[in-house]
């Protein structure tokens, strides 16, 4: 299961960590195993303005990539050059963003979809490809991502 929360301001959310968090923490105690959380700072949209809804899409993939501190500028770039325009240009690709973790070479891109099928012809036409021409073995040290059916009930 993933849990995504989006953050109007780093304010805000620095707000509610030194206000709100410990009491939250203390009332879910024992209703969760293996939580792990990380915080990412926007960095630039996938295709058009990045909105957190989700009514419009089925499903969200996740990619959560560690790069090699040497590539970081370059794999930034490739992300804006080569990789953005392929999912913008990607029949079924409603919109998504670009994120890294403050002070660390860790980066975490969401695209949302509207509909599995979709995803799955952008996947199957183009990934070894534009893997190729945008050096991604050479930037990512290690990569960790998941396809996420999203369930609208779960939606706040």
């Amino acid at each position: 299961m993933h849990l995504f929360g989006f953050w109007e301001s780093r304010a805000f959310y620095d707000s509610f960590m030194a206000r709100s968090h410990d009491r939250l923490h203390a009332a879910q105690v024992g209703t969760y195993r293996d939580l792990r959380t990380l915080l990412f700072e926007y960095r630039f949209d996938v295709k058009t303005g990045f909105s957190p809804e989700f009514t419009d899409t089925d499903l969200l993939r996740v990619a959560h990539c560690t790069v090699r501190a040497e590539r970081v500028d370059h794999y930034v770039l490739m992300q804006e050059k080569v990789w953005n325009p392929a999912m913008a240009g990607s029949p079924g690709m409603v919109r998504g963003l670009f994120a890294q973790a403050p002070d660390t070479e860790e980066f975490l891109v969401l695209s949302m979809w509207d509909s599995a099928a979709e995803h799955g012809k952008y996947r199957e036409e183009r990934i070894e490809r534009l893997s190729l021409r945008a050096q991604t073995g050479a930037d990512i040290a290690a990569v960790d991502g998941d396809v996420i059916d999203l369930q609208p009930s779960w939606t706040v």
